[in-house]
């Protein structure tokens, strides 16, 4: 038998009133906050890093392929690009890409009884996979493309809705105008469906409809589009990706990640990483102090059995091992209640989203959570390992035990 095992466990166990009881619960308790709210930060911040780049994923795409403009924004507006069946079987061959779909974008007006709304119309094609959307529809449905001209149906955002006063089914007017002549053009416009995504960038701007109207607008060719949106397996793909096809596209075309066109959203959710790691940093000193200062302690009130141990001739290393495992089963049932504590509260929020967010500000309504477990293992083991290993230290102060003193102190 381990002889260190042993009396650790026995002295770790004994129910009798003493000063270093006290210092244990302390312990225990500042590990388990410590683990739970590592715990806790990783998932709100896996949460909120995938929601938020899930929205704008789902919206535009991971990457966008379109015609290189150097001096012109690659937001809207896009020069016109003639279909490449090549380019398209490229895309859709390279590993990675899920799906690629065709689109274009027109700067329009919206106007309803003389209140008028600035948007940016996105046209989509009939094999348009609406499915990336579904969870954005507020209300209505998607638009119809079966009349063979094109489609005379819009879905708005939610803000523009009420901005201006518009339901379902209503009828409003587009006007698209030239920036050749400055002249402009309308169509009617049946509203048949109402988003809200929750990013005011994209609800207070973008309404989706049929691309061939964009084409008859813009005197485009039928296979005419303004670019591609790729959908990728794994988002962490896209620099790689994107850098790849950006060698392999024909000279006149780009291919840039969303992250790219829209770096601020992105940057946001980067400064999660620091506030993460500020907070790890916070926690592990705690718990690291705490169980120090609980070492010492034990060290001190047990100075006697020390002082007996060594003069019956036991090894000063046997002896900080008693210590050793005395701390680990402290560090390990906070651990295992921090732990508890962290994936319940996780698990509490993601099932009854009990916390609330002002959308405006967090682009999601309630704390968003998604619990990666091989990172709460690594949570636990590293919280142990480096504890275990920040307590030796402290240990060597058996070693200036002189056995004669330390029997005598009481």
């Amino acid at each position: 038998m381990n002889l260190a095992a042993f009396i650790a466990q026995r002295v770790a166990f004994n129910r009798q009133r003493s000063f270093s009881r006290f210092i244990i619960r302390l312990a225990i308790t500042a590990t388990a906050l410590s683990v739970a709210a590592m715990i806790v930060t990783l998932a709100f911040v896996n949460g909120f890093q995938s929601a938020v780049s899930e929205k704008v994923f789902s919206f535009w795409g991971h990457i966008r392929v379109q015609q290189y403009e150097p001096s012109k924004a690659i937001v809207a507006e896009e020069a016109p690009l003639q279909k490449n069946d090549a380019v398209v079987t490229l895309l859709k061959e390279k590993k990675g890409i899920r799906q690629v779909q065709a689109f274009a974008t027109k700067w329009a007006v919206v106007d309803k009884n003389k209140e008028i709304e600035g948007v940016l119309f996105k046209g989509v094609e009939k094999n348009y996979d609406f499915n990336n959307l579904k969870p954005f529809l507020d209300s209505g449905r998607w638009i119809n493309f079966a009349d063979t001209l094109y489609s005379r149906e819009i879905v708005l955002s939610r803000p523009v809705a009420n901005e201006l006063n518009i339901h379902l089914n209503d009828t409003v007017s587009l006007y698209f105008i030239s920036p050749a002549d400055g002249k402009s053009s309308y169509r009617k416009m049946q509203v048949c469906g109402i988003y809200a995504t929750g990013i005011e960038e994209f609800d207070n701007l973008f309404a989706i409809g049929d691309i061939r109207l964009l084409r008859r607008i813009n005197n485009w060719q039928n296979n005419e589009i303004g670019g591609y949106e790729l959908f990728l397996n794994n988002y962490r793909d896209i620099d790689t990706i994107s850098n790849t096809l950006y060698d392999k596209l024909p000279d006149e075309w780009v291919s840039r990640s969303t992250k790219e066109v829209y770096p601020y959203i992105f940057d946001w959710l980067n400064i999660q990483d620091v506030n993460r790691n500020v907070i790890f940093t916070i926690m592990s000193v705690v718990a690291i102090i705490n169980l120090i200062t609980c070492l010492l302690i034990l060290v001190l009130e047990r100075t006697r059995m020390i002082g007996i141990l060594k003069a019956i001739g036991t090894p000063d290393w046997s002896i900080q091992k008693i210590f050793l495992y005395h701390s680990s089963i402290i560090s390990g049932i906070g651990i295992a209640i921090g732990l508890v504590l962290g994936l319940g509260f996780c698990l509490l929020e993601q099932y009854t989203h009990f916390i609330k967010l002002d959308q405006s500000a967090y682009y999601v309504s309630s704390a968003p959570v998604q619990i990666i477990w091989w990172q709460v293992v690594l949570v636990c083991v590293a919280t142990m390992g480096v504890c275990l290993i920040a307590l030796i230290i402290p240990t060597f102060i058996i070693k200036t035990v002189k056995p004669v003193k330390a029997i005598q102190f009481s």
